[in-house]
């Protein structure tokens, strides 16, 4: 494989690694700051103690993972250098800013509350205290907020002129208001507190299964993280459908190539599953639902879709000779894999607050709760997909429209190198995630929720 392509892996790999810790931390910063709202406006001191027990064991369950976010954030920042400096030349003016931005008030926010907050348990008041935790929660969604920004402008550029054979920022308030931004933001953010939902639904179920002494606290809970995770969840489907809206008019490339919807449809179906070689047309082995995807796009089931054939005609026009059509495959697949377990967790979560609510005096004899370590990965695998709908769906741009992936690697890069990096990250990187996760898993099973200090 040549650099370009071995480069393309390697950052997908080290992104991947990276996303597997960015929605808990999202997720997680929000829901430890409402638990300790809860426990300093709780009443006995005996129901304090065991709340301030749960924020310091949630917490240092969202500590574990800020670590690990932080240490694979970190080896990102280096790749627009060795990797991609035609890129970080054409696109440094503007990528720069929002980056830059992070880094001074989002990541500092961030990093000095989350230090107060380890270290100020008895030297803070209650209410500055969990002030602490909320400007942590705030940080944290802040410097998603930024990352998507510069993204945003990636898959839809907005405020920029081109001189001297550069991108130029011309109004950041054109960047961040970025119609863009607000649909990969909110589905981020929602994506974010399903995830981190869903980990503390698994941590509470596995712990009023198999830990008696704390079982009273985490059936407590339960039945705010089922609420908290279904608004997640909810969430993430409107935010989807509301970006997916946008997507007919900013790319709609990308959106065909969900459906691999060939040729122009008026209206068009969904299928659930197809045959989508482009030769092949239809046959019986498809399962199609009529109009559903001309209503996901317009809202009503009136409209056209245009298909990747006659967007390919459209894009040689305007760009030139070339292949403008993304992995349609991996596209197709990788949407349904999202939504499927997207719809799933929504099930999950729905008949688990139910459980919580309603039954909570049997939750222990509930077979669900048994499961629910099982299917954990299950939120963790919906966003690597959708991280790869959203980067491979731009294909064979690294800038829609004004820089193609090719054009952006670095010129003397040798494909030894990158082997050699790719390898050696991959190692260290799992190393990592090995000992975090069995260090997370080691702690959740020794730590008890009891009044007693």
């Amino acid at each position: 494989m040549d650099a370009l392509i071995l480069s393309r892996l390697q950052f997908a790999i080290t992104t991947i690694y990276h996303f597997l810790f960015v929605p808990i931390t999202l997720g997680l910063s929000i829901f430890v700051a409402l638990l300790e709202t809860w426990y300093i406006n709780s009443g006995s001191y005996e129901e304090r103690l065991k709340l301030k027990r749960l924020v310091k064991f949630f917490g240092t369950i969202f500590l574990i993972n800020f670590a690990m976010g932080v240490v694979t954030g970190i080896v990102q920042e280096f790749h627009f250098g060795m990797n991609w400096s035609e890129y970080s030349r054409f696109m440094g003016d503007i990528f720069g800013a929002p980056l830059a931005l992070e880094a001074l008030s989002a990541f500092f926010i961030e990093s000095t509350f989350i230090g107060v907050w380890i270290f100020g348990w008895d030297k803070l008041s209650e209410k500055m205290h969990c002030l602490c935790i909320w400007l942590v929660a705030f940080g944290s969604n802040l410097s998603a907020f930024w990352i998507l920004v510069a993204n945003s402008f990636m898959q839809h550029p907005v405020g920029y002129e081109i001189e001297d054979g550069r991108a130029v920022m011309t109004s950041l308030f054109d960047l961040i208001t970025n119609r863009y931004v607000l649909g990969e933001y909110s589905h981020a953010f929602f994506a974010g507190i399903t995830t981190a939902g869903f980990l503390v639904i698994t941590v509470c179920a596995w712990k009023i299964a198999t830990d008696e002494i704390s079982r009273e606290m985490f059936t407590r809970t339960l039945r705010r993280a089922a609420l908290f995770t279904l608004l997640g969840t909810l969430g993430v489907m409107g935010s989807g459908h509301m970006h997916a809206q946008y997507l007919n008019e900013a790319n709609p490339m990308k959106l065909a190539s969900f459906e691999a919807l060939w040729e122009t449809e008026n209206p068009a179906p969904f299928a659930v599953i197809a045959d989508i070689n482009q030769s092949a047309g239809k046959n019986d082995s498809e399962i199609l639902i009529p109009y559903m995807f001309t209503f996901m796009v317009h809202n009503s089931f009136s409209g056209e879709v245009k298909g990747i054939n006659d967007l390919q005609e459209e894009y040689m026009k305007t760009y030139g000779p070339g292949n403008y059509i993304p992995d349609v495959k991996g596209m197709f697949w990788s949407f349904r894999i999202m939504v499927g377990i997207g719809g799933l967790l929504l099930l999950i979560t729905f008949i688990t607050a139910v459980v919580s609510i309603f039954f909570e005096s049997k939750l222990r004899y509930c077979c669900l709760l048994k499961f629910m370590p099982l299917l954990l990965p299950l939120p963790f695998i919906a966003n690597s997909v959708g991280w790869y709908i959203a980067e491979a769906g731009r294909q064979p741009w690294i800038v829609v429209g004004l820089q193609k992936t090719a054009q952006a690697v670095s010129p003397n890069l040798t494909s030894g190198e990158v082997w050699l990096t790719l390898i050696g990250f991959t190692a260290i990187y799992l190393f990592l995630a090995v000992v975090a996760i069995f260090t997370a898993i080691m702690f959740i099973r020794r730590t008890k929720i009891i009044a007693a200090e």
